[in-house]
């Protein structure tokens, strides 16, 4: 699984499972959802996410999902053009 599918599955099981823990045990729960929208939204704008960060760290590799940053290398080497 590549790092953008890995977070953006840990995300979603965040926000459900707070969500869920908001609605049973206490609203106090929300707080987290409220965390990981926030995340999300600052990610969006600056390119930096937390999770992806230590997912890179920990070997994780890139997917398609999203662009490339200049020094990292593409997942797959493209082949060059035939003349």
């Amino acid at each position: 699984m590549s790092i953008e599918r890995t977070v953006i599955a840990f995300a979603g099981t965040v926000v459900t499972v707070s969500a869920l823990l908001g609605w049973f045990v206490s609203p106090w729960w929300l707080l987290l959802t409220l965390f990981v929208g926030l995340n999300l939204l600052q990610s969006s704008f600056t390119g930096f996410c937390p999770l992806a960060w230590m997912l890179r760290k920990g070997g994780l590799e890139h997917g398609d999902m999203l662009p490339r940053r200049a020094h990292e290398e593409p997942a797959s080497p493209t082949p060059a053009p035939r003349t």
